[in-house]
């Protein structure tokens, strides 16, 4: 069970729309949980170990087909990487490989139990970067010294992992990284895809160096990612945009160059708040200190398979709960570096057109969102997340309107830093379920949605209206968000 105040949740407001959402959004956590797809990727049959199948690999690999390895030939297995929750991927590889796995380290988040028993793990700072993110890196680093050319790695990539495998140039501080890393992407709302290409530049780990460190052995990259999920991005296969257009899959190569995060920083108009040495090792332009492009990458002995194929989506069983429960399910839209109250009045529009007249949608209807949107909090020093925001902001969008439920989470179950200090709360929800009636509940409680939202501290405010989901830690797939409309007509718009 992922969501764990259901009983919270349903307590106050008991109606359908509520009870299914609560039911729809548990089905698609728990299919989120890649453990299951990580042991399905392998299958042992004595000392053949068979590693991938059609549907884990991506479209246009040369090397198309089931990886085949002999272990009586390999002398040591290693298991690394970063990511939320890595450890249901690596404790899968645990279970199929058990005592035969030599050692390993991977860097998970802070609030995670180990439950790890051949392969270490450091838990570590998420969304900005801390100390316990290089030490995490420098216990990896050391077991790339062992590996010959008779060994086997697994690398393991997930979202995530752009902040917990952090291990700084030399010469730039672990403190400058995270400072730059909360005034990019905390205060400015900086998309990961484009903040990447700072980072991966001021890094010695990042945009494929996980890989170059351990290439004098067979290298099998596993990221948490649908390996064919790029089709709509290009007329190339799949393979080759993995290859030639990922930012933010470390164990993969990059493309992008020191003059291109320059650009960045000017982009955001953020040159007098970076850290000189971050400019000055960007300007630098040092060919050592490049990342791992296509050319250098095709010459390691390695294979990618992704691990959550759409197949085995997430948002696929969350709509086939939903059609169970009698609605139409639909995908509304993939939303990416649009702010989250700018999204909620745009789909809170969407609902209103659909209850007036019937168009575009017709009900009992289920959409579904995905990708992730941002928040820029600027100096705001509240707690909460862009889902968090998102629902409180519909929240008052949808007053009065009785037959639309909305929820939003995190798939990992932490919308945001975290930071919640309230008697009997989570540090960090994973988002928020409202309804037409919540902004009622909310002028009963005295609960000052405007405030809460114009401050960005919705962690609180949701908590208090028992609107706040409360989930375990799990790797992140990205966001889900879900609107339920029923039965109803524009009296139910009108708050009548």
């Amino acid at each position: 069970m992922r969501i764990l105040n259901k009983e919270q949740l349903y307590s106050w407001n008991q109606t359908k729309g509520r009870r299914d959402m609560l039911n729809i959004l548990e089905a698609a956590l728990e299919a989120a949980d890649p453990y299951y797809n990580t042991k399905a990727l392998f299958r042992r049959e004595g000392e053949l170990l068979y590693i991938g199948g059609q549907e884990f690999e991506a479209d246009g690999d040369p090397k198309s087909g089931t990886e085949v390895v002999d272990l009586s030939k390999i002398e040591h297995i290693y298991v690394v990487g970063a990511a939320k929750g890595i450890q249901r991927m690596a404790r899968a590889i645990e279970d199929v490989l058990g005592d035969v796995i030599t050692d390993g380290h991977v860097i998970g988040k802070y609030g995670d139990s180990v439950e790890l028993e051949h392969i270490g793990i450091t838990l570590a700072a998420h969304p900005t970067p801390d100390k316990n993110c290089v030490e995490g890196c420098s216990k990896i680093l050391e077991l790339s010294g062992k590996v010959t050319n008779k060994d086997l790695v697994f690398t393991i990539i997930g979202n995530g992992g752009s902040s917990l495998l952090t291990y700084p140039a030399a010469d730039i501080t672990i403190d400058e990284v995270r400072d730059f890393t909360h005034m990019m992407q905390i205060e400015k709302g900086v998309p990961t895809i484009e903040l990447n290409v700072v980072r991966n530049h001021i890094d010695r780990l990042k945009g494929g160096r996980l890989t170059k460190i351990f290439s004098k052995a067979k290298v099998i990259c596993l990221d948490c990612v649908d390996a064919n999920d790029f089709r709509m991005r290009g007329v190339r296969e799949n393979w080759n945009i993995l290859m030639h257009e990922n930012r933010w899959l470390h164990n993969l190569p990059d493309e992008t160059t020191f003059s291109q995060a320059l650009d960045i920083i000017e982009k955001y108009g953020v040159e007098d708040r970076t850290p000189p040495s971050i400019l000055k090792h960007l300007r630098s332009n040092r060919p050592e200190d490049e990342t791992v492009h296509f050319d250098e990458f095709i010459k390691f002995d390695t294979r990618m398979f992704g691990i959550t194929p759409l197949s085995r989506d997430f948002m696929a069983v969350g709509k086939k709960k939903a059609e169970e429960l009698g609605y139409k399910a639909l995908t509304l839209a993939h939303v990416e570096a649009v702010e989250s109250t700018q999204a909620a009045r745009i789909f809170s529009s969407i609902i209103k057109h659909t209850l007036e007249i019937g168009e575009p949608f017709q009900v009992p209807v289920a959409l579904f969102i995905g990708e992730e949107m941002v928040v820029e909090v600027g100096d705001s020093g509240g707690v909460g997340g862009r889902n968090q925001e998102y629902a409180l902001m519909m929240a008052s969008l949808i007053d009065g309107w009785k037959h639309v439920t909305v929820g939003a989470v995190d798939t990992d179950g932490t919308d945001g830093p975290g930071g919640l200090d309230l008697t009997g709360a989570p540090g960090c929800l994973a988002g928020g379920i409202v309804d037409g009636s919540t902004m009622e509940r909310a002028r009963e409680l005295g609960v000052d949605v405007e405030l809460a939202l114009r401050s960005h501290n919705t962690s609180e405010a949701l908590w208090r209206l028992d609107c706040g989901v409360w989930a375990t830690q799990n790797v992140s797939m990205g966001d889900l968000g879900i609107i339920l409309i029923n039965d109803g007509n524009c009296a139910y718009c009108a708050g009548k």
